[in-house]
């Protein structure tokens, strides 16, 4: 719902407003437009013009905006920060024209009222299809040139939800210089907040970290090409007091896939400045006559209902508004993937062996992962080159699609079309569409250079190549992968004046690349990959419903990384792999049991050689899928909570809820055990308070193996630990972990809990003790009771 005030004057006012959510806008005599509430949602009345606070005085060491007023920029909560007129924080837009200067004055001009969704072009957004929403256009003049700045604000009523983007248009016959335009600048009038970012690295993404924020600036960005493993283009600001459920949270993010920087500042004035867009580092953008240029499209997400709130309202905008259609709440397979089961080292024989135990085992696709094309035995070779090796495939990829097809499995396939390798046909011929410059030695990720999608050659070569592929393969599913991160950042295509825009220009190649492949093939699921989650944006999540998470694929790491990853991306987007023992990452050793369960709250997948499998682990994994496939609606697509904001917590809980609160799962993950633990509670969350509820705890076994020779009073024989009676009955025999039921009302649940087993104390095990351990886990499946 969008509300306008005073439309025929110069300072109307204008409320966007979801069911929870309002933010409130006017103009100032003075032509600026500033915000006068971001937050929870109030009413629409003739007073909101008097939430208008300033000073009025011209505080020490201002400067006025102009003369005869005691109005400075520098403490008016703007929606676009001019520089060089007063404003001393960072500004949102920052331009120099063709006489050296480099001052903007945007003041209001006039607004549109849109029916229904504006979206920025040539860029991913969040999507107009059965949304019931309007946008308004707010036009800013820049006061000397001719030039327009554009403001989009369009309201998602069931996500708390406000889409932001910027348009800026020249209208001069002078050509402009744009060397900063943010996709959003939202100003608050005080600093009790607390920032949480998600910062990691490789293997290590999107850690949780949650800090003060006090004055000065905090920045975080991409320099890499892409938006990155070492933060995630997302910054929430909550009150100190808000927790997993209660307390006021403001999230913002971008769809956008690029060179990136988030910023929160905090002026003397003790308030606070937010700005989310393209980096202005490494950019510069030429603006010619009478054209226009398009910010990403920032989302503005807002609960008052905690970080769980917040996340399930970035969850709702992610699976209903940005996944495609054709994905949209639609069940995602079990899939192997071969690649921690082979690497390089396979063929046709070895695959066919793996996908007919995956298929024994209940698993529904087949992924073969790097290493199928022409001498592709390393990763020095073959980028750029989709033609399959015949040593490896002697009747290439049709011929083994027909025989993983035949076996009842869908077939998916592995593909890098972003990178070269100088040892390629492509690269041979075609040097210069490498990005590099060629007065100098380039530096190298992964034996790889990055293919240059500013030029439309290259897009149209590997577009060709591509289409081919996947027809010929039909395939079901795409692992798109991209390993390199940018260096010797240089395009031979474009002219000297445009190389500073392109980073920028390669985004937008991408993007339109995916457009033509996703409408080509709208059957194929396509999952983003970048050496694991170094570009896990909602900005690939539009053309693709799932990424790989990390390639980490150890169970306990993922606790940490999924947490962090669930602020934003809901689990109906997270690969989620089972991989073997011990991890090939930080060569732990993981209960089978914890790895699946970990996994469960994701995309399932197994990742390890089944051919290999001890007896009962080939049972144990039998039943984790059947398991999946009978709770898979409410894993994927239920609603998700985390049962403590404490990012460290442990033991850690989650739990999804479906949509008709008639089914709950909750994941129990215990990194290390201490001895004598204490009595256990978990407090049900989301479910319906009048309901009967029946909760079970997942059946779970374990080798009998971890309990050594303490296991012998317990049997009629003495078994040596290690030796090769305990081996024979270690790999047969299924021991059944502690099984506990309960039947209890939803409000019992919720006000009181589930009251656990107590777990192993030193003393004993009997049939109500749970004996988790270390990096152990369990699930608690209930249901709604209906008694006829």
């Amino acid at each position: 719902m969008i509300y306008i005030d005073r439309p025929d004057s110069k300072q109307p006012l204008f409320h966007v407003q979801t069911q929870d959510v309002s933010y409130i806008m006017t103009i100032l005599p003075n032509g600026k437009l500033v915000n006068l509430h971001y937050g929870k949602k109030v009413s629409h009345t003739p007073y909101l013009a008097n939430l208008f606070q300033n000073y009025d005085m011209q505080a020490g060491s201002s400067t006025l905006y102009e003369k005869g007023s005691n109005l400075t920029l520098d403490t008016l909560l703007l929606e676009s920060a001019d520089f060089g007129k007063g404003d001393y924080r960072q500004p949102s837009i920052y331009l120099s024209w063709k006489d050296g200067s480099r001052i903007s004055d945007f003041v209001y001009d006039s607004f549109i009222l849109h029916e229904g969704k504006v979206s920025p072009e040539g860029l991913p957004s969040v999507r107009d299809a059965d949304l019931q929403c309007d946008t308004i256009e707010i036009i800013l003049r820049e006061k000397v040139r001719a030039l327009t700045l554009h403001l989009f604000y369009t309201p998602i009523e069931d996500a708390g939800t406000i889409c932001r983007f910027s348009r800026i248009m020249n209208h001069s016959e002078s050509t402009i210089e744009i060397h900063n335009i943010q996709s959003l600048n939202v100003d608050f009038s005080h600093c009790d907040f607390e920032q949480i970012s998600l910062d990691g690295m490789w293997i290590r993404e999107r850690q949780a970290h949650r800090q003060a924020i006090r004055q000065g600036i905090f920045t975080i960005d991409s320099k890499k090409g892409v938006s990155g493993a070492n933060h995630n283009p997302m910054i929430a600001l909550v009150s100190p007091k808000t927790d997993a459920s209660t307390g006021d949270a403001y999230g913002f993010a971008l769809m956008y896939s690029g060179n990136f920087s988030g910023r929160v500042e905090v002026s003397p004035y003790k308030m606070t400045r937010v700005q989310l867009g393209i980096s202005d580092f490494e950019f510069k953008w030429r603006l010619l006559p009478n054209t226009s240029f398009d910010t990403p499209e920032a989302v503005c997400v807002f609960s008052s209902n905690g970080l769980n709130g917040l996340s399930q309202n970035f969850h709702q905008l992610v699976n209903a508004h940005i996944i495609t259609p054709k994905w949209r709440y639609k069940a995602r397979p079990i899939l192997i993937n071969n690649w921690e089961a082979t690497y390089f080292d396979f063929d046709q024989k070895k695959l066919m062996a793996l996908a007919k135990e995956a298929k024994q085992l209940g698993i529904e696709l087949f992924v073969l992962d790097d290493g199928w094309f022409k001498g592709r035995n390393d990763d020095t070779t073959s980028l750029g080159d989709w033609i399959e090796d015949p040593k490896k495939l002697p009747k290439g990829l049709i011929g083994l699609s027909k025989k993983i097809k035949s076996l009842g499995l869908d077939f998916g396939i592995w593909v890098e079309p972003e990178m070269v390798s100088e040892n390629s046909e492509l690269y041979k011929k075609h040097p210069d569409w490498a990005i590099k410059l060629d007065d100098r030695v380039p530096s190298y990720g992964r034996n790889q250079l990055v293919l240059d999608y500013t030029n439309p050659e290259v897009l149209e070569n590997i577009y060709q190549q591509l289409h081919r592929l996947f027809t010929k393969s039909d395939v079901s599913y795409v692992k798109w992968d991209m390993n390199r991160n940018f260096t010797d950042t240089y395009s031979s295509y474009l002219s000297k004046e445009d190389q500073l825009s392109l980073n920028h220009r390669y985004v937008l190649g991408l993007y339109a690349l995916l457009d033509r492949l996703c409408s080509a093939f709208p059957h194929i699921l396509f999952e983003s990959c970048s050496s694991g989650g170094n570009r896990y944006d909602l900005g690939m999540l539009y053309y693709m419903p799932q990424t790989w998470t990390s390639d980490n694929t150890d169970a306990v790491e993922r606790i940490d990384i999924q947490f962090g990853t669930s602020f934003i991306f809901p689990p109906s987007t997270m690969g989620a792999h089972v991989s073997g023992r011990p991890s090939h990452q930080v060569l732990r050793s993981t209960p089978i049991e914890t790895r699946f369960n970990v996994a469960a709250f994701g995309l399932l997948g197994y990742e390890l050689d089944l051919t290999k499998l001890s007896s009962f682990d080939r049972k144990v994994i039998a039943k984790q899928i059947a398991f999946y496939k009978k709770h898979r609606s409410v894993l994927q697509f239920g609603t998700f909570y985390r049962h403590s904001s404490e990012i460290s917590e442990n033991p850690t809980i989650w739990s999804m809820v479906d949509e008709a609160k008639n089914q709950f799962i909750i994941g129990y993950y215990q990194k290390l055990h201490r001895p004598c633990p204490s009595l256990e509670t978990i407090k049900v969350l989301g479910i319906d308070a009048d309901a009967l509820y029946e909760v079970q705890s997942r059946t779970q076994y374990q080798n009998i193996a971890g309990f050594g020779e303490l296991i012998n009073p317990y049997l009629p024989i003495n078994l040596k630990d290690g030796g090769i009676l305990q081996n024979i009955i270690n790999n047969r025999y299924l021991y059944a972990l502690e099984k506990q039921s309960f039947l209890q009302q939803g409000d019992t649940l919720m006000n009181v809990g589930l009251k656990l087993y107590a777990q192993f104390a030193g003393t004993g095990i009997s049939d109500k003790t749970r004996n988790i351990g270390d990096f152990g886990s369990r699930l608690y499946v209930g249901n709604r009771r209906i008694d006829l």
